[in-house]
């Protein structure tokens, strides 16, 4: 077991029973936090704050924490929830302008969601998912029913394309023995 920097006396009760949780479930793991980071989509430095209560984590990284551990995710994204709203808010930095310069990304409206805007304005804690591309492969939502015939035709693209390309190699191959012979 690690040894944990003490959690501040301000914590909420809430947030700090999350983080412990939190600390508990990533040294039953027995990895460190680079591993964790590697098993994770998720960085060391961003375990760091996570486990030491300096940032809420987002409940994705719970997620694959749980996943990692073998824990039940529902539990912990529950503790999750109660957490961030408890989370102590930190002092919003000066307002950046509504347009920000050519080729720069960022600011209240360039790049975030209607949603988040709306949470950083009213000093809210926004949950922007960071995910593996394997988790979203995983996840990945069944297609709306199609017809039959378009969708047939999208499965077996593949097929039909490997199918032109055999007969134009034979086709050459013929063209070139009749061509030798």
């Amino acid at each position: 077991m690690s040894a944990w920097q003490p959690l501040p006396a301000d914590l909420p009760p809430e947030v700090g029973h999350f983080v412990e949780q939190l600390r508990l479930l990533k040294d039953r793991t027995g990895l460190s936090l680079v591993a964790l980071g590697e098993r994770t989509a998720y960085s060391k430095s961003s375990w760091h704050r996570y486990l030491n209560a300096t940032q809420p984590p987002p409940r994705q990284a719970v997620v694959a924490l749980c996943r990692v551990a073998g824990a039940d995710a529902e539990r912990f994204c529950v503790r999750w929830e109660l957490a961030v709203r408890a989370w102590p808010r930190t002092v919003a930095p000066a307002a950046v302008p509504a347009v920000a310069p050519a080729g720069v990304t960022g600011g209240t409206g360039a790049g975030l969601s209607a949603g988040a805007n709306r949470a950083a304005d009213e000093g809210g804690y926004e949950d922007v998912p960071t995910v593996p591309w394997w988790d979203l492969l995983a996840e990945e939502p069944e297609p709306e029913s199609l017809p039959a015939r378009h969708s047939w035709a999208a499965s077996h693209r593949l097929l039909l394309y490997a199918l032109v390309l055999v007969l134009v190699l034979l086709l050459t191959a013929v063209i070139g023995a009749v061509t030798l012979a």
